[in-house]
């Protein structure tokens, strides 16, 4: 044997070490949070599957999957975990491996060592719709990297396992399309778009997915309707009502402004106080009431009579989701340690999985859990790669990046919460990319530069705030107020 393939052999085997390396990580993380954790959420969704009876304020695939899942293996979130759990390390590790193949020695350990941070294992490990959509989409990119960065076409099963991974994704959060499908275009496209074209693309698709979702959630999954829709709006107005000098033409009475003032109804961290029992719940119920069509109508009214009312309201969530100017311990960032309390049979794992949670939050507070920093890094890495050759590298790098910025661009104008947990894919995504575009070089170093400054500086203001403002109450009733 010569030395040349002396060398691709070593290669091959170096490459395939990188999967079970990661099939060990998977194994041993559903050993650490067996049988997964349950959040109120992941509660009403098994209480769907267990009845059968459906409804689209959570996602009906998810649901219908964990009643297949349930009813052939049982364990309650046990199954579930699995899924997501393999789906997870599948995607990191055949990602590591191309990597690793491709000659880049360092970066296949370090997209396993990304799959290995604390705070986001630690939300691995909850059954929820955000984690079974970051599974998903990172069992795609592994399948899209293992043939593209050897330079080859995907074969046509890959390809259609990718193209079902891609609309499960899709389908199990109700603005990940956001997330998919600038993944699916750039990543899958037979050579680089420009990115003018990758846009219009992009969004013709966003758009065509948001349309069809509600025919497939009523009419496929048979999912009743629960006005989940009407949240969006509602959270808009009250926060214009909020913001604004007076009822008029921000859709509400005045007696309904007040108690929107009166309340504290509106508030940038979450729409939940809008929707509370004996809170705010009543104020909205007149508009609440009003068919989708008129109901958006009445919220195009007020943004058209409250422009600066509306940004200012858009503008404080987005600073509460995305986690910048805000207080320390700012709520919904670490992952539970126990599982929401439930008579269905779902189990909290054990005082290992415990530990590892208790590290995890003590991370969520870092920049690791700031989703702000996480699109600072996902533009930097995209403006550096300008300069770069095409490469199947730099494709995909510019694939993640561009669906991390997407999804978190749409937090801009949809978006109602601010959990963490919504922005896993999209600080998933940035971290990998930003692992894959250091083969893709030269880089655009002035790109890196400015990207690195307004990075430190961003953090240097996230400090500085959690150094100087008041902690926020602790707990979910104080924070509804």
């Amino acid at each position: 044997m010569d030395a040349r393939s002396t060398s691709d052999a070593v290669t091959i085997r170096a490459a395939g070490a990188m999967p079970a390396v990661a099939a060990l990580c998977c194994l041993a993380s559903l050993a650490l949070f067996w049988p997964g954790y349950a959040m109120f959420d992941s509660v009403d969704q098994f209480g769907q599957a267990l009845s059968g009876d459906y409804n689209d304020w959570h996602p009906p695939i998810m649901a219908r999957l964990w009643a297949l899942l349930h009813d052939s293996f049982g364990g309650g979130a046990a199954p579930m975990l699995v899924l997501q759990m393999t789906l997870y390390w599948l995607g990191l590790g055949l990602i590591a491996g191309a990597l690793r193949r491709s000659g880049r020695w360092r970066a296949g350990p370090a997209v396993l060592l990304v799959g290995l941070v604390p705070l986001w294992l630690g939300w691995q490990a909850v059954v929820l719709k955000d984690t079974q959509m970051a599974g998903a989409l990172l069992a795609a990119t592994g399948l899209i990297a293992w043939w593209r960065l050897a330079g080859r076409r995907l074969p046509p099963l890959a390809f259609a396992m990718v193209i079902v991974l891609l609309g499960y994704a899709t389908l199990v959060r109700a603005n990940a399309a956001f997330a998919t499908v600038p993944l699916g275009v750039l990543a899958l496209s037979g050579a680089p778009l420009r990115a003018g074209r990758a846009v219009v693309v992009a969004i013709a698709a966003i758009i065509a997915v948001l349309a069809i979702e509600p025919v497939i959630n009523h009419d496929l999954l048979a999912a009743a309707p629960s006005g989940v829709e009407h949240t969006e709006a509602l959270f808009d107005l009250a926060g214009i009502a909020g913001r604004s000098s007076s009822a008029a033409g921000t859709g509400l009475t005045t007696a309904e402004r007040r108690q929107i003032l009166a309340r504290h109804c509106a508030r940038p961290f979450f729409w939940d106080p809008l929707g509370a029992p004996g809170h705010c719940d009543t104020t909205m119920a007149r508009l609440d009431s009003l068919p989708t069509g008129r109901l958006y109508r009445t919220l195009a009214t007020a943004i058209v009579h409250h422009p600066l009312a509306y940004a200012g309201h858009r503008l404080a969530h987005l600073n509460s989701t995305e986690r910048w100017l805000v207080p320390a311990r700012w709520p919904a960032a670490a992952p539970p340690d126990q599982s929401e309390p439930n008579t269905l049979g779902l189990a909290t794992p054990g005082r290992a999985a415990a530990r590892w949670q208790s590290v995890a939050g003590a991370l969520a507070d870092t920049p690791l859990g700031w989703p702000f920093a996480w699109v600072i890094v996902a533009l930097t890495t995209a403006a550096a790669l300008r300069s770069a050759p095409p490469s199947p590298a730099r494709q995909l790098a510019l694939a993640l990046a561009g669906s991390a910025l997407a999804m978190e661009a749409s937090f801009v104008v949809l978006s109602i919460a601010s959990d963490l947990r919504y922005h896993l894919w999209s600080i998933l995504a940035a971290a990998l990319a930003l692992v894959l575009a250091g083969g893709a070089a030269p880089l655009d170093r002035r790109a890196v530069a400015i990207g690195g400054g307004v990075l430190a500086l961003a953090c240097l203001a996230a400090i500085a705030a959690r150094a100087m403002l008041p902690l926020p109450p602790v707990g979910y009733e104080a924070m509804l107020g």
